[in-house]
């Protein structure tokens, strides 16, 4: 069995107002993904994302690209420490 891992993402680029947060839910439910995601006030997205390493990857691969209408122009991954366990559920949040 995979070890489970979290991620911080904070996305950059056309991500708001182009159905980022409903793309990455989207995205989370089919990888079993468990976390978070939600507007930035700067215009970014941010994200928090906890699976296995695989899941994790592909997350941030699908993020990088985003949905059809938005320009991703960087994301940046960073380790996330006692997280808890989302128990693969995964949510949009308010704005931030």
């Amino acid at each position: 069995m995979s070890a489970t891992i979290t991620r911080h993402l904070s996305i950059r680029g056309l991500v708001q107002g182009v159905g980022f947060r409903q793309y990455m839910v989207f995205k989370a439910q089919q990888l079993g993904i468990g976390g978070w995601v939600r507007n930035r006030s700067d215009g970014s997205v941010e994200a928090v994302v906890q699976g296995t390493e695989d899941a994790v990857a592909a997350i941030v691969e699908y993020a990088q690209r985003g949905p059809r209408a938005s320009q991703v122009s960087g994301v940046t991954v960073s380790d996330v420490e006692n997280a808890g366990n989302f128990s693969g559920r995964f949510d949009p949040r308010r704005n931030a």
